[in-house]
């Protein structure tokens, strides 16, 4: 599970996030700033290409190596850690398991060099868990495809500088209804709306996306037509790693910092550690943080092994995500009054860990996904 290539990625993303992220933190938070110069440096650093092939420009690495990444940068902060991940899981990882050699010689060298920011568009206003009744269309006129509709809720969907898009190609409700494109940004009928004011992970966009009559060409969709929703379903097993991990590196980084005011904090002549309430709440972080980890270590494990791994990874999600919010809920207690200020990091813990439980598939979607899968364990 763990090797000293592993240990040197994480050390190397732990450095790189304490000197060009941790200086900037609050003041991107505040002005709600996604730092495009940033996401240069971190494709430079072969931080945006963690999975893909060197052939195509990308490091090579598999997904231990890859949770280490989200992992370090999320303890320092959650939003650069969610933008890492989106790019990496979502866009980057659905033309490298989906697409043609042309298209992974096209788009996976720039993606992975940090070149070209990726977004992935899969939620309408209307379909979020319910992505098979999907609006936004796409219909053939002889060589071309059309594409109608919009998407919300996209990672990079303002800054992207190309998307891939699920669009149904089939009756509304029926299986296989959905297709994958790529779509590059300058297209004419690509365009962006509305960018959320969004409670935490605020310096990672998330912005609407419109498209109006957006042609582009057959070459352009993603494997047959009608995959689209099961390339899509398989994309979210590898991101629910990728929210598992990010997860995992908010609830570090809040353990952290609760464990080092707890052990300087005087109260009545002594460290509020030496308190049974405090120390006790501290343990029960610990143990939380270190059963995310195991699960979340298991799920990579599995992931690079070739096995099937759905309900492995939706356990992590799930479980990594909702500890997540209890461990920075618990640090911002132990703070007291100064949790509740912006002077101290466990606030935006506590406000960025919200989103693990929501996005790429709500804690309930994983309740769904777990029971489904166990219970084919226990046949009738």
């Amino acid at each position: 599970m763990y090797n000293s290539k592993n240990d040197l990625v994480r050390l190397a993303a732990k450095e790189f996030a304490e000197r060009h992220i941790l200086p900037h933190v609050m003041e991107w938070d505040e002005a709600q700033h996604f730092p495009i110069d940033l996401m240069h440096q971190l494709g430079q650093q072969g931080f945006l290409g963690v999975l893909v092939p060197e052939q195509y420009g990308g490091s090579g690495l598999g997904y231990q190596e890859y949770v280490s990444i989200i992992e370090e940068i999320a303890q320092v902060c959650g939003s650069i850690g969610l933008s890492v991940a989106a790019h990496n899981s979502l866009c980057t990882n659905h033309i490298l398991q989906f697409g043609n050699e042309e298209q992974k010689q096209m788009y996976l060298p720039k993606l992975a060099s940090g070149e070209w920011i990726g977004a992935w568009g899969l939620t309408e206003p209307n379909t979020g868990s319910d992505s098979a009744r999907m609006t936004c269309v796409a219909r053939r006129e002889g060589d071309e495809y059309v594409l109608n509709g919009s998407k919300c809720w996209i990672t990079h969907g303002k800054s992207g500088n190309v998307v891939v898009i699920m669009a149904r190609t089939g009756e509304l409700g029926a299986k296989n209804n959905a297709t994958a494109f790529i779509v590059e940004r300058g297209n004419p009928g690509l365009k962006f709306g509305k960018k959320e004011n969004k409670l935490g992970m605020r310096a990672s966009e998330t912005a609407e996306v419109i498209l109006e009559d957006c042609r582009i060409p057959v070459s352009a969709r993603l494997g047959e037509e009608g995959d689209g929703f099961k390339q899509a379903m398989k994309i979210l097993d590898g991101g629910r790693i990728s929210i598992a991990a990010l997860s995992l590196g908010i609830a570090k980084g809040a353990l952290a910092a609760a464990a080092k005011y707890a052990q300087e904090r005087q109260q009545f002549g002594q460290a509020i550690v030496q308190f049974q309430g405090i120390s006790f709440k501290l343990a029960d972080m610990a143990t939380k943080v270190h059963a995310a980890e195991l699960m979340t270590r298991h799920a990579a494990e599995l992931k690079m092994e070739g096995t099937s791994m759905t309900k492995e990874a939706a356990m992590a999600k799930y479980y990594a995500s909702e500890i997540a919010v209890e461990v920075s809920t618990d640090a911002v207690q132990i703070f007291g009054g100064y949790g509740y200020t912006k002077d101290f990091p466990v606030e935006k813990f506590y406000r960025d860990s919200k989103l693990c439980t929501i996005g790429e598939g709500t804690s309930e979607i994983q309740k769904i996904v777990i029971t489904r899968e166990f219970l084919k364990d226990y046949p009738l």
